[in-house]
C-alpha cells in the first residue's frame, strides 16, 4: 500500500469497529486460550480492550519501543469494573485468589474505582473472566471505545451528610450502556460519574458526563446539575456546566441523549488525538447552549433552568479515616493504600475483616482507597488496631492519603517512568524530611504526560520524563503546581521545573517548608500556589533562582486504555 492511499490510526480503529462488535466474539478468546498467543490476529490487540484486557508492556516503557509506545510481552493487563466501587467480601477474595493464581500476587486499585490484574496469560484468561462473572462482577467494558466505569461516591446510602443516594442511578446506567451492543462503538474511552454527595468524590469535573445532586431553592426537590466535556490526557479541560436541573427520573435519558450526541459525532471519529467528547467545546466551536439544545432535541422534551449549585471547598476526597455513617452508631473505616498497590493476602485479611466488623461490605475510591462499611461505632478503634497490623494504617500523613500514582513502565507501553516504587518511596521520604506536616496536599504521579496519574488536579502533580544524568537516560519529573476541583477548579500550571525523579523528595520538601513558613493566616496549599509566579514556585522548588525547562511534548498517542 503506498503511503498515498496508507490508512490512519483513526481509520483502521473506525475499521475494525464496523468489522466487528468484540461484545459478541467471547468464543474468539476462548479459541485463543486454547491455541495459545500465537493464534491471536492483530486486530485482537484493539478487541481485547472491549473485554477489560490490555496488552502488557515490558517494563521498560515507550522508551522501549518506537513512534511512542513500548515493546509487549505475553501477557495482559485486566481490568475488573465495579460500578459505583461496591465490593462485598465474598468479590475481594475471588480477586485475591485470582490476583495469587494468575497474576503473580500484583493488584492495582485505580483511579476509577477498578482493579487491575496484571502478568495474565491468554489460556489463564477465560479462567479469570468467568470466575469473576461467577461472583457476580465483571470486566467488561473496563477498556476500549465504550462506556467505562461508571463511578459514584463509595459511601452512597451510607453517608451522614449526602444529598441522595444515587447508586441506583450509577447502576442503571451501566445497565443501559456497558454491554449495550447500540454503545459499544463510541468515536473514543467514554467517562461517567454521578453522585449525590456534596463533596463530589468522583471528580465529576475532568469527566465526560458529570452529575451532581443539588436541592432546587424553590421547590426543595433534589435533582442534579450535569457537565460535559471534561477529561485531562495532554489537553486538559474541566467540565462545561449545562443550564439544566435534572430530575431524578430524566437522569438516565439525559445520560443516554449525551452519549448519542457523541456516539453519532462524526467529525470526533476523523483523529484518534480528538476524539473525546470535549473537543466539540475545544476545536469544534460548540458552547454548552448548543450541547443543551442538541440534547434536548434528542430528549424530545425541555430540562427545567438550572439553579445554583454550591460546589465543594477545598476537601479531601479520599474517605480515609473513620466516619460517621447515616444509621446510627455505625461507622465508615478508609483504609489508605498507598499507591493503590494491594497483595492477596491484604485483600483477604480485609474481606475477613469487613465481615467480622461490618456487613461484608466494601467500597473502592477514586482516590486509590478501600472502605469498610457498616462498623458498630463502638468496635471502630479495634478496627483501626487490625488493619494497622494489616498495613493500613488509620493515622496517615497527608502525603500517604494524598498521593496518587498510575500504572507506569512497569506494565505500561506509553509510560516513561516507573511510578508505583517512586510513589511509595516518596511518601517515606517526605514522612521522614516533613514530620508532622498536617496541610492538606494532594501529589498525583503519572508516567508520561496523558496524565492517567490526574496531575493536571494536582496541588503537585509529577508528569514523568526522561533526562541524561552522566550520559545515562534515567527517570525524571517535571512538575505542575496548583490543581483544583470544586469551588476554586483549576488546571495545574507547569511551572518550568525538572528534576531527576531521585531529586524530586527535595524538591517538594523545599516547596512546603516555604509553604510553611511563609503562608497566611489559614491559607491551604492552594491559595499559597495561587498568589506566588511560576517562576517563585519554581525557585522555591530549586532552592534559588533556576533557568525554565521545557515541558517535552508527549512521545505518542493519548492512551486509551491504560487509566482506571
Amino acid at each position: 500500500m503506498s503511503d498515498a492511499t496508507k490508512e490512519t490510526k483513526a481509520q483502521r480503529a473506525e475499521r475494525l469497529k464496523q468489522a466487528l462488535n468484540p461484545w459478541e466474539a467471547y468464543a474468539e478468546i476462548q479459541r485463543f486460550a486454547r491455541e495459545g498467543i500465537a493464534s491471536i490476529p492483530p486486530e485482537w490487540g484493539m478487541y481485547f480492550r472491549w473485554w477489560g484486557v490490555y496488552s502488557q508492556g515490558d517494563g521498560v516503557g515507550a522508551v522501549g519501543g518506537k513512534g511512542g509506545e513500548g515493546k509487549a510481552v505475553p501477557y495482559f493487563m485486566v481490568r475488573i469494573r465495579i460500578p459505583n466501587g461496591a465490593l462485598k467480601a465474598h468479590q475481594l477474595r475471588a480477586i485475591a485468589g485470582l490476583a495469587e493464581r494468575h497474576a503473580r500476587g500484583v493488584a492495582d486499585l485505580t483511579v476509577r474505582q477498578n482493579v487491575q490484574l496484571h502478568w495474565v496469560t491468554i489460556e489463564d484468561l477465560p479462567t479469570v473472566l468467568e470466575t469473576l462473572w461467577r461472583t457476580g462482577i465483571t470486566t467488561l467494558g473496563a477498556c476500549g471505545d465504550v462506556t467505562r466505569n461508571v463511578t459514584g461516591c463509595p459511601v452512597a446510602g451510607v453517608d451522614a451528610d449526602e444529598l441522595v443516594d444515587a447508586s441506583p442511578l450509577v447502576h442503571e446506567v451501566t445497565r443501559l450502556l456497558n454491554g449495550n451492543p447500540d454503545f459499544y462503538n463510541l468515536p473514543r474511552k467514554y467517562k461517567v460519574a454521578i453522585t449525590g454527595c456534596r463533596s463530589w468524590c468522583v471528580y465529576p469535573e475532568i469527566n465526560d458526563v458529570g452529575l451532581t445532586a443539588t436541592r432546587h431553592p424553590a421547590t426543595g426537590e433534589v435533582g442534579f446539575t450535569v457537565r460535559v466535556g471534561g477529561g485531562l490526557s495532554t489537553d486538559p479541560h474541566l467540565a462545561e456546566p449545562l443550564d439544566a436541573f435534572v430530575r431524578w427520573r430524566e437522569v438516565v435519558p439525559v445520560v443516554r441523549g449525551i452519549s448519542e450526541i457523541f456516539r453519532d459525532s462524526d467529525v470526533l471519529r476523523q483523529n484518534r488525538e480528538k476524539a473525546r467528547l470535549k473537543f466539540l467545546f475545544l476545536t469544534g466551536g460548540w458552547t454548552p447552549a448548543r450541547f443543551l439544545a442538541a440534547l434536548q432535541d434528542r430528549l424530545g422534551f425541555a430540562l427545567a433552568p438550572g439553579v445554583s449549585a454550591p460546589a465543594p471547598d477545598d476537601v479531601y476526597r479520599d474517605h480515609v479515616g473513620i466516619h460517621p455513617q447515616r444509621q446510627a452508631d455505625r461507622v465508615y473505616v478508609g483504609l489508605p493504600v498507598v499507591r493503590g498497590r494491594i497483595t492477596p493476602d491484604q485483600m483477604r485479611a480485609v474481606a475477613d475483616l469487613s465481615e467480622r466488623y461490618g456487613s461484608g461490605e466494601l467500597r473502592t475510591t477514586t482516590m486509590q482507597n478501600l472502605l469498610i462499611l457498616d462498623v458498630p461505632r463502638a468496635r471502630a478503634g479495634a478496627l483501626a488496631r487490625e488493619v494497622e497490623h494489616v498495613g493500613f494504617p488509620l493515622e496517615a500523613s497527608p502525603f500517604r492519603r494524598g498521593t496518587v500514582a498510575c500504572t507506569g513502565s512497569e506494565f505500561c507501553k506509553l509510560a516513561l517512568t516507573e511510578t508505583k516504587a517512586f510513589a511509595r518511596q516518596l511518601v517515606d521520604a517526605l514522612e521522614l524530611r516533613l514530620p508532622g506536616f498536617d496541610r492538606h496536599v494532594r501529589i498525583h504521579v503519572t508516567g508520561c504526560p496523558n496524565s492517567c496519574g490526574q496531575h493536571w488536579i494536582a496541588d503537585i502533580g509529577l508528569e514523568g520524563k526522561k533526562v541524561k544524568v552522566d550520559g545515562a537516560l534515567v527517570d525524571a519529573y517535571y512538575f505542575c503546581v496548583g490543581g483544583a476541583v470544586g469551588l476554586h477548579q483549576a488546571v495545574a500550571r507547569p511551572v518550568g521545573y525538572r528534576v531527576p525523579a531521585s531529586e524530586a523528595p527535595a524538591s517538594i520538601e523545599r516547596l512546603l517548608r516555604t509553604y510553611l513558613d511563609d503562608r497566611r493566616l489559614g491559607e491551604s496549599f492552594r491559595e499559597f500556589a495561587a498568589r506566588h509566579t511560576d517562576d517563585e514556585l519554581r525557585a522555591f522548588l530549586a532552592g534559588g533562582l533556576v533557568a525554565v525547562a521545557d515541558r517535552d511534548a508527549p512521545a505518542g498517542r493519548p492512551p486509551h486504555g491504560i487509566e482506571g
